[in-house]
């Protein structure tokens, strides 16, 4: 397992897919391990996916001080990435709330990023989220789905902030294009991923 050292000294773990230019790939969550991101759907077969574990999770250490989990507390790690895969310029793809991250190294360090892209990713970094009417709005589009009824009530509660584990598990199909068995088998390998202290500090 290929590691490198964050400024503060926290090992940070790093995994490989694919051939081609290399493609640094930024995960969301916030703060889920990368294995989650899989191939990108084939783009391993294009491009060298090079797959970053946040601190705190999948393969790389816990750091000493918990107030490095926010989000522009990890731009440097992300500037020690690249480093070490010895690009001078990168580019850089980032999805869900990895886009908060992108987004902040993009603004730091300009020069390093040839092209930055962004995923179902969120910018509230710059200001920028989505209000319930967009979140209603984009979940009535899913009310012909067999599963919708059932999850649709979990998925409100999720963000009044009242959802229990079960309401996640039982919203899980809004959070896929199709829920289908390539997303349920998705799903049931994606348990104990996230790294939930880190989460909650990501983004103060």
């Amino acid at each position: 397992m290929p590691t490198f050292a964050a400024p503060d000294g926290t090992r940070l773990a790093h995994h490989s897919r694919g051939e081609g230019a290399p493609l640094l790939c930024l995960p969301g969550g916030p703060m889920r391990a990368s294995a989650y991101l899989g191939d990108l759907g084939g783009l391993a077969r294009h491009r060298r996916l090079c797959l970053l574990d946040l601190r705190g999770t999948g393969a790389s250490d816990r750091p000493a001080d918990p107030a490095t989990y926010r989000c522009d507390r990890q731009v440097d790690d992300v500037e020690a990435f690249r480093g070490h895969l010895g690009l001078d310029r990168v580019d850089l793809l980032a999805h869900s709330a990895g886009g908060d991250l992108a987004l902040l190294y993009a603004v730091r360090y300009p020069e390093r990023v040839r092209s930055l892209t962004l995923v179902t990713a969120r910018a509230r970094v710059l200001g920028v989220d989505f209000t319930p009417e967009h979140r209603a709005e984009g979940a009535a589009l899913r009310s012909q789905e067999r599963w919708f009824e059932g999850a649709h009530e979990a998925y409100g509660r999720i963000w009044a902030g009242t959802a229990s584990d079960a309401d996640f598990d039982a919203a899980t199909p809004f959070f896929y294009g199709r829920w289908d068995t390539a997303a349920r088998a998705h799903a049931a390998t994606d348990v104990h991923q996230t790294n939930e202290d880190a989460a909650d500090r990501y983004a103060t």
